[in-house]
C-alpha cells in the first residue's frame, strides 16, 4: 500500500503542461502523479468514488511504467466519462537499474463537473525519476 504523502506542483512549461511530484516512496510518486494529472483537469474534492478500476501494468523501467500507466488512466477515465481521484498502489517493483517494472492496485473515480483542462497524452520529455534520500522526485510532462 502507498504512502498518501506526496507533494504535486504545477510547473511552468513553454508549450504543454507539467508537474512535479515528490514522494517518500516510489508507490507515493505514482499515487501522486495520478492524483496530481487528474487535479489538473478537474477539483478533486467533489469527485465522488463511484467508479473502481484494478490495474495491473508490466514495464521495461519505472519511467516507462510511470508513462504507460498514466495514459491507461486517461483512457481509461475517458472511456468511463470519469476522473480518478484516488488511488491505491498494491505492488510496485521498479528498482533503480532493473531491467522490468510492474504496478498493480484500484484506482476510484467518479464524474466530475467541468473538466477546465485536456490531456491528450503523458510524454517521456525530460521524466528521470530522481531518487535521494528524501524520497523520490520526477516532473511530468502532459501533451495538450
Amino acid at each position: 500500500m502507498s504512502d498518501a504523502r506526496f507533494e504535486v506542483h504545477e510547473i511552468e512549461h513553454t508549450a504543454d503542461w507539467a508537474i512535479r511530484v515528490r514522494a517518500p516512496d516510489l508507490a507515493g510518486l505514482f499515487a501522486g502523479a495520478a492524483t496530481g494529472m487528474f487535479a489538473l483537469l478537474t477539483p478533486l474534492a467533489g469527485v465522488a468514488p463511484a467508479a473502481t478500476w484494478e490495474f495491473r501494468h508490466d514495464a521495461i523501467d519505472a519511467e516507462t511504467l510511470l508513462v504507460d500507466w498514466l495514459n491507461e488512466l486517461l483512457f481509461e477515465a475517458d472511456r468511463r466519462q470519469i476522473v480518478f481521484a484516488r488511488f491505491d498502489i498494491t505492488l510496485l517493483q521498479a528498482e533503480p537499474g532493473a531491467p522490468a517494472a510492474s504496478l498493480a492496485g484500484v484506482a476510484w473515480g467518479g464524474p466530475a463537473g467541468t473538466l477546465s483542462k485536456a490531456i491528450k497524452a503523458v510524454t517521456f520529455s525530460g521524466l528521470h525519476i530522481v531518487h535521494d534520500d528524501a524520497g523520490c522526485t520526477a516532473d511530468i510532462v502532459f501533451d495538450v
